[in-house]
């Protein structure tokens, strides 16, 4: 599967890499929300909520969808600003429908629900549709997305208050230690990018990108088959520390494109007996398995949310997941008349960087 990015045509000026603070603290807070994605940083996220003051942890408790799956699109700038506040003011004035729109596409649902036109915001019909896929998801989605759209100027303000209090709280330390290493890989990028061509950078950038043969598409190695086009508006790069090793992109319609990719490697994985590994190799040996993997990546799925996502019918989708559970690959917990699976990550850590990266993608 894969997302293409069409740049047929566009200026090489249009293409840029750079360092954001806002897409950085995104970074950040989905470690906080999923440290199990990410053991080089478990123990930091360990301190940092130990050290949290408990208003604040209820604030991302409440509103952890837009970064715990995958990132809100008004939370990766296309146009990175040298400070915090600066890009939080460009989220400012992104007007309500857009906004929202982005916000109900991570709280409705972990593969990213579209909403087209009219939105929820104004319409009737779609509003119904996003409250019934929120409360589908939780109690806390529902009750999120029901206040968005009630009042979507007040849960913005509280949103961006809550990712200053951030920044106090722990994300400007964690800024000024990570700068100096974004920096640098932002100089070698630049300079492949100067040098020897957007092929070259996009190499260095991930194996998981790539550019194509007639250099007017960019192809990234993504769970969704998309494609979207950055004519007139560029694309924008933007390096993190604690993404690693997720690459995240921003390709939904009426957004400018942008891709977030990792500069730090996955720690070595722990040694696991031989006969584990040949037991998960064959249970990864089936491209349905590796796929109903990369949905599970994002959270917790039942076995008909995950026959919906790629419609496949629910006893075949019964029949892949007994084989990865069987593999140690998978947890199961009942919840009322619902049983959802769960990523068994640190057992899929074992088996390698390479795999874990590219099933976290």
């Amino acid at each position: 599967m894969t997302l293409r990015i069409d740049i047929g045509g566009l200026p090489s000026g249009r293409l840029r890499f750079a360092a954001s603070p806002l897409a950085e603290l995104t970074a950040m807070l989905h470690v906080l929300a999923e440290p199990g994605h990410h053991p080089r940083f478990a123990g930091r996220a360990r301190e940092v909520w130990a050290g949290m003051p408990p208003e604040l942890a209820e604030r991302l408790h409440e509103a952890d969808f837009l970064w715990r799956s995958s990132q809100a699109d008004f939370l990766l700038p296309a146009r990175p600003r040298p400070t915090l506040a600066e890009e939080l003011d460009d989220v400012d004035r992104i007007d309500d429908e857009a906004y929202v729109t982005a916000a109900l596409v991570t709280t409705c649902g972990s593969n990213r629900v579209r909403f087209g036109a009219p939105s929820p915001l104004t319409d009737a019909v779609a509003r119904e549709r996003a409250l019934d896929l929120a409360q589908a998801r939780g109690v806390r989605q529902e009750a999120f997305a029901a206040r968005l759209l009630a009042d979507p100027a007040a849960v913005r303000a509280r949103v961006r208050g809550t990712l200053e209090q951030c920044a106090a709280a722990f994300f400007d330390a964690a800024w000024a230690d990570v700068a100096v290493r974004l920096a640098t890989d932002l100089r070698v990028k630049n300079d492949l990018l100067r040098r020897h061509g957007l092929g070259a950078a996009l190499a260095a950038v991930s194996g998981a990108v790539s550019l194509a043969p007639d250099g007017d598409r960019i192809v990234v190695d993504k769970l969704p088959d998309k494609a979207t086009t950055a004519h007139g508006t560029g694309v924008t790069f933007i390096p993190s520390v604690f993404g690693s090793p997720h690459l995240a992109v921003v390709h939904a319609p009426g957004w400018q494109p942008v891709v977030q990719y990792p500069v730090a490697e996955p720690g070595p994985s722990e040694p696991v007996s031989l006969e584990t590994v040949t037991l998960r190799l064959e249970a990864l040996a089936h491209p349905v398995r590796l796929r109903l993997l990369r949905t599970l990546a994002r959270g917790p799925h039942t076995t008909r949310e995950l026959a919906h996502a790629w419609e496949l019918s629910p006893p075949e989708v019964s029949r892949h997941l007994a084989v990865l559970r069987r593999a140690g690959l998978l947890t199961a917990r009942r919840r009322g008349r619902y049983v959802r699976y769960t990523l068994n990550l640190p057992d899929l850590t074992a088996l390698g960087a390479d795999l874990l990266a590219a099933v976290l993608r």
